[in-house]
């Protein structure tokens, strides 16, 4: 089950995307860190009703934003549309322990059918370009590769912004 997040569950979103995180670090991927994703960022989420938890079998075993939002980050990218109705995912994380089950897969569904059930005329999102697991995951579901960004606080090394145009 897919539902919005609850303020009380912060701790133990923090304890998966911490978990990914680690995991990552493992592969010499620096994507999360210490500082990101942040209690601070997923209370500010929750508070605009855009930080969604998977739930299996009575555990949150992974979560997602999906906002309207775009970041200032974004404005350089040459995007496949104009910058107007178009839905960010951040913070995609599935629990180390539940990856590689279909599990981020159905979030990716969720996430798309909430985009053309809400009218959104494409998905927007960034992954490390150091990611390549991550980035081929994008790339099968149709998303394209237009152009990168940084984030200083997270890594040296840049993110790469994909978009999707949303089928109707």
């Amino acid at each position: 089950m897919i539902r919005l997040a609850k303020i009380i569950e912060i701790p133990m979103i923090l304890a998966i995307t911490k978990a990914c995180a680690k995991d990552m670090i493992r592969q010499n991927i620096f994507q999360w860190n210490e500082e990101y994703p942040s209690k601070d960022a997923f209370e500010n989420d929750i508070k605009r009703n855009e930080l969604y938890v998977f739930i299996s079998d009575d555990t949150i075993i992974g979560c997602m934003v999906l906002t309207p939002t775009m970041d200032t980050e974004y404005i350089p990218i040459n995007w496949l549309t104009v910058n107007d109705d178009n839905l960010y995912i951040h913070r995609l994380a599935i629990h180390p322990e539940k990856q590689g089950k279909g599990f981020a897969q159905i979030l990716m569904d969720f996430a798309e059918q909430f985009a053309i059930d809400n009218k959104y005329i494409s998905i927007r999102l960034d992954t490390f370009s150091k990611n390549a697991r991550n980035q081929k995951f994008y790339e099968i579901r149709g998303f394209k590769r237009l152009g990168e960004i940084h984030f200083p606080k997270q890594s040296e090394f840049p993110f790469y912004c994909y978009e999707r145009l949303c089928k109707k």
